[in-house]
C-alpha cells in the first residue's frame, strides 16, 4: 500500500510541477495532458491543454497532481504539505521562494520546538509548513 499526495490546480499543474522540481530537487515522472487521451475521449472547453496526471518524485515521496476548470478549483483549506528541511539556511530559501506571489500564514521564526518554522500559502494556492527542527 503506498498513500500519495494529490493536488489539484486550476489550469497551471505544470507551471507548479516545474517550480516544485526546480526548487525542492524533485524528478517529474508523468506529465500527462489532455491532447493525449484516447480518441473518443474529450476534455471540457478550455482544458484541451490541461496536465490530466503529473507525477514527481521529492527524495523518495511522491507528489501527485493535474488541472481542474478553474471554475471548479479551490485553493487548499485545511491540510498543508509539510517540509522538514536539514538546515535553518535551507528552510529559509524554500520559504522565501513559496512566499514571492503567495500569502504568508505565520512568518519564518525561531520556536521551542524549530530553529525554524514558518507557514505560507503559495502562489499556486498550496499551503506549505516548512520546518527544520532543533537539535536533541
Amino acid at each position: 500500500m503506498k498513500l500519495f499526495t494529490h493536488l489539484n490546480f486550476g489550469g497551471n499543474c505544470e507551471e507548479a510541477f516545474q517550480f516544485y522540481a526546480k526548487l525542492l530537487g524533485g524528478k517529474i515522472t508523468t506529465m500527462m495532458k489532455a491532447d493525449k487521451l484516447p480518441g473518443d475521449v474529450k476534455p471540457p472547453p478550455g482544458m484541451e491543454n490541461a496536465v490530466i496526471h503529473a507525477a514527481m518524485s521529492i527524495d523518495g515521496a511522491e507528489l501527485i497532481g493535474n488541472d481542474v476548470p478553474p471554475q471548479h478549483f479551490k485553493p487548499i483549506r485545511s491540510s498543508y504539505l509539510y517540509l522538514s528541511v536539514s538546515s535553518s539556511k535551507k528552510a529559509e530559501e524554500i520559504y522565501r521562494a513559496l512566499s514571492e506571489g503567495g500569502e504568508v500564514g505565520m512568518k519564518m521564526e525561531e520556536t521551542f520546538f524549530a530553529s525554524r518554522f514558518g507557514q505560507v500559502r503559495d502562489k499556486f494556492g498550496v499551503l506549505w509548513t516548512i520546518i527544520h527542527q532543533k537539535s536533541a
